[in-house]
């Protein structure tokens, strides 16, 4: 069992080009899944962690209905946004600037064979980090991802999740507001639920910037000890 994962910060890049970076790191976890099974060999599989911030998209997940997107085609250029199908579950959901966006792929035969316990771990790493910040969050049942003031008329979401795992071998994740435009979150029905709020962790602290490296830090801090797991650079 690898429990080393490998960490990539691709700084500002695309979403597609990152969606099919994922796809070849994903495929190369796989392959050696299948070759092991295929010529019962124990190749050690890859575990990798990717950091980045993506320009404004939108995305919609495999369940998700596209009449939760409020834009046409037009209308995107407008706003500088684009939009892409994708195969991971979930509905619509945005990424842009000011935004941690982490895609861990694993292995999850290295960790635990757990996809429910796996999600619910992405979200404890999101609610411990907002807790060195002072912020109660928590999960909304039924509803993926980290929650403030849940189950009160202010209920608002801080972070979107969503995964697409096969032979155990993960990908996509999770999209944490920091410094984010809220603003382009008007233009959907975030995760198709209707009459909840989406807020960024600058606007809970009162503050212009929060330092989004010290976020990413702390990050790793919970998901490291979480997870059992070792991050090499």
């Amino acid at each position: 069992m690898n429990k080393k994962i490998e960490l990539q910060d691709l700084g500002f890049k695309d979403y597609k080009q990152t969606w099919d970076y994922q796809e070849q790191l994903f495929k190369g976890i796989v392959d050696t899944k299948i070759k092991n099974r295929r010529e019962n060999l124990q190749l050690p599989t890859d575990n990798y962690f990717l950091f980045v911030e993506h320009p404004h998209v939108y995305t919609l997940g495999k369940s998700g209905d596209l009449s939760n997107l409020l834009l046409d085609e037009n209308q995107l250029k407008q706003k500088g946004a684009t939009f892409y199908k994708i195969n991971r579950g979930g509905d619509i959901t945005y990424h842009g600037p000011g935004q941690i966006v982490g895609y861990p792929i694993l292995d999850l035969e290295n960790f635990f064979t757990d996809i429910h316990k796996y999600l619910r771990f992405l979200e404890e790493m999101i609610i411990l980090t907002l807790a060195e910040y002072g912020l109660k969050a928590e999960r909304s049942e039924g509803e993926t991802g980290v929650w403030l003031d849940v189950g009160t008329p202010f209920a608002r979401k801080i972070c979107a999740m969503g995964v697409r795992a096969s032979r155990w071998v993960t990908m996509h994740g999770f999209a944490l507001n920091v410094n984010a435009n809220l603003g382009y979150f008007d233009n959907i029905i975030p995760c198709g639920i209707r009459g909840k709020a989406v807020t960024s962790l600058n606007v809970e602290l009162g503050v212009k910037e929060v330092n989004v490296e010290e976020v990413k830090e702390k990050l790793l801090k919970h998901f490291s000890h979480l997870f059992e797991a070792e991050f090499k650079k």
